[in-house]
């Protein structure tokens, strides 16, 4: 940073003594300080306007273009998130869901839903706990094999510098990542304590809290940006037991 710091300065310096010395040129050629003062008051002026121009409007206008680019280009990770992996840990998950009947109730999506409407749904429902005392051992074997599948695929999104940006989602995926790792790591996972398996619950109920409520905001964005993915989504919903992915009628 020191070294930074003294080219910065040593440039800068080397810059005002060039232009003092092509004014002096000028005054040696034409002696006329009035006009180099003239001009130089003026240029220094213009330099407020350009500030304002560069710094404050053309500098925002170029910083929002990139966030919506970096904005898309998150969700895109995200689709991916969901068509891989999303979908499939959320029928798993709510087959723990102590409150399924409720959601089933109130998450039937259509096109008619507005932003209002997702917001209001998730405020409503991001929390989600699990009922240990549904799930089996065979339930965390099947898990357990489905997450080691995509560990390579998790840890793909976990490099991706974009994803950085979007805090949210990248603690969805660290908590699905430590369940995998959790899970993997365990050498018979059909004969564990409760303890242990109370354990795992809450691992899952934290992966499924942030995986639920991330799932509401993707579903909002395909409904407003894109209307055929939102279609296909709404048709494999996973809290819509009559979903059908056969377009009907």
């Amino acid at each position: 940073m020191k070294r930074i710091l003294n080219w910065q300065f040593f440039l800068g310096l080397t810059l005002v003594v060039l232009s003092a010395a092509v004014y002096y040129v000028h005054f040696l050629i034409f002696r006329d300080a009035h006009h180099i003062f003239i001009y130089l008051v003026g240029d220094i002026a213009f330099v407020f306007l350009e500030v304002l121009l560069v710094t404050l409007i053309l500098h925002q206008l170029l910083n929002y273009r990139h966030k919506k680019d970096l904005l898309n280009k998150m969700n895109m990770s995200i689709g991916m998130f969901f068509s891989e992996m999303g979908i499939e840990l959320l029928f798993m998950f709510s087959a723990f869901d102590p409150g399924l009947s409720n959601l089933l109730k109130k998450l039937k999506m259509n096109n008619t839903w507005t932003d209002r409407k997702f917001s209001e749904v998730r405020k409503r429902f991001q929390h989600r706990n699990c009922d240990t005392s549904v799930i089996t051992s065979n339930d965390f074997e099947q898990l357990r094999t489905f997450l080691k599948s995509k560990r390579s695929f998790m840890l793909m999104l976990l490099g991706n510098p974009n994803l950085m940006e979007h805090q949210v989602f990248t603690d969805l995926l660290w908590a699905v990542f430590h369940l995998t790792e959790e899970l993997i790591h365990r050498k018979d996972i059909r004969d564990l304590p409760k303890t242990d398996l109370d354990h795992l619950s809450g691992d899952i109920e934290r992966a499924y809290t942030r995986l639920f409520g991330e799932w509401i905001k993707y579903m909002r964005h395909l409904k407003n940006n894109y209307p055929y993915l939102f279609s296909l989504a709404v048709r494999t919903n996973p809290f819509d037991k009559s979903a059908c992915i056969e377009v009907k009628g």
